[in-house]
């Protein structure tokens, strides 16, 4: 079964099956690796082209910290051991419209990956490449990449959580 079989298979997939023109929940959650100098890794997702953070829906039976976790390992080939969570996005800024035309409303919390073992190895299902960035040099500069780490050096100066 290819990836796109099992998507549809996926909960996501079934949801989506079932109300194909609807705005939907996505609970998903965002991990954040950064290394020593100070960078942060990025994926370049293949359904869009575009280079964020790794990110994905959670499963069933999942926490979030956990799906922050996997969806990381997943796409990147790293795997972390600790999650700290550090901002929680829900509001109707965060309703996006994909690459398929179907619409989320995303529910994500961004979690900060720490003790991390693996070698770089992103998957070409999800990601055409896997890098390191200085924020200043991110391919992309979009809002929600500059809000979010806005939002980590919030929590880091104040140990608490953003929430938007």
């Amino acid at each position: 079964m290819g990836a796109a079989e099992e998507w549809w298979a996926s909960y996501h997939g079934k949801i989506r099956a079932a109300l194909p023109e609807e705005t939907l929940f996505l609970i998903g959650a965002r991990g954040v690796i950064r290394d020593e100098q100070g960078r942060y890794l990025l994926i370049k997702r293949t359904d869009s082209g575009v280079w964020s953070f790794p990110a994905g829906g959670m499963e069933i039976g999942e926490s979030l910290t956990d799906c922050a976790i996997r969806e990381t390992w997943e796409e990147t080939g790293l795997k972390a051991a600790v999650a700290t969570p550090f901002a929680l996005y829900s509001g109707p800024q965060n309703i996006y419209t994909n690459t398929f035309q179907h619409t989320y409303q995303h529910i994500i919390l961004s979690c900060l990956l720490t003790d991390v073992s693996g070698d770089l190895n992103p998957d070409p299902e999800e990601a055409a490449d896997a890098a390191f960035f200085r924020p200043e040099d991110f391919p992309n500069q979009g809002p929600t990449m500059q809000r979010m780490l806005a939002d980590l050096a919030a929590f880091e100066s104040t140990g608490r959580l953003q929430v938007s």
